[in-house]
Formats: C-alpha cells, sequence, structure tokens
C-alpha cells in the first residue's frame, strides 16, 4: 500500500473516531432531553452523524483499510465532557454538543487538505456539507432551549 493511501486512511480513521464520538454523545444526550423539538434535533443529528460513521467505515475498507472500532480519545473527551452536561441540564449538554459540532466542523476543515484529491472532494461534499447541517441545527437548537 502506498503511502499516501496510508496517510488517507489514517485521516479518515481519524474523522471516523470523530463520527462515532458524536453518535455517543448524541445518544446520551437523547436520554437527558425531554423538550420534543429537541429530541427531534438530536434525533436528526444522530442520525447523520450515524450515516457518515457508515461512509468512512466503507470508503476506509475500499482503499484497503481497517475501519476505527471506537472512537478512542474523542470518546472519552465525549463522555467527560456530555458527564458534565448531564449534571448540569440540557442548556449545558446542547453546549456540549455545539462544541463537539464546532471541533468536528474545524476537524473537517482543517484536514481536508490532507487528503488525496479524491478523496477531498468525497469529504467536502459528503461529510462536510453534512457537518455543517449538524452543527447549524444545534445553533438553533441553543436558541429554542435558551
Amino acid at each position: 500500500m502506498s503511502g499516501k493511501k496510508n496517510d488517507d486512511i489514517e485521516q479518515l480513521n481519524s474523522f471516523l473516531r470523530g463520527e462515532i464520538s458524536a453518535v455517543e454523545t448524541y445518544n446520551q444526550a437523547l436520554e437527558k432531553v425531554d423538550n420534543a423539538t429537541a429530541k427531534k434535533v438530536l434525533h436528526d443529528n444522530l442520525n447523520s452523524h450515524a450515516s457518515r460513521v457508515q461512509t468512512l467505515r466503507t470508503e476506509i475498507t475500499r482503499l484497503g483499510g481497517s475501519p476505527a472500532d471506537d472512537s478512542g480519545a474523542w470518546g472519552t473527551f465525549a463522555k467527560a465532557v456530555e458527564g458534565g452536561a448531564k449534571i448540569f441540564g440540557q442548556s449545558a449538554a446542547v453546549s456540549a454538543l455545539e462544541e463537539g459540532e464546532e471541533h468536528g466542523l474545524k476537524d473537517y476543515q482543517g484536514d481536508l487538505d490532507e487528503l488525496s484529491v479524491g478523496l477531498r472532494s468525497m469529504v467536502s461534499e459528503k461529510l462536510l456539507g453534512e457537518q455543517r447541517k449538524t452543527r447549524a441545527a444545534i445553533d438553533r437548537l441553543e436558541n429554542i432551549m435558551d
């Protein structure tokens, strides 16, 4: 396997760990939120992140790599943030999700140029576009919850 292909797989696995962490965090948040509108937004965002997990796993496998099975360090961070949010209530949980969405957006934008050209297009069109949508949805949700 070429070095660039290995680099691509490593970068996609980094994105994958972030998406797995997002799925874990949204599942935790859904347990704590009672507002029906908020639950709908959280479910929609959860489904978007779960779809990205599948897309990334498929792409990594197509490239001959082994997809990450867990969220790694991101999951530990997400659990710590979300655990604190559980103690402080629903608005803190939404703030934690907002922080995670912003981090995900910066991750995709900052590392996009690290990928080979073909993958850059896929990540930009499919994953980054969805990340922008889930980030915007959390912004709207934060305004609803205030």
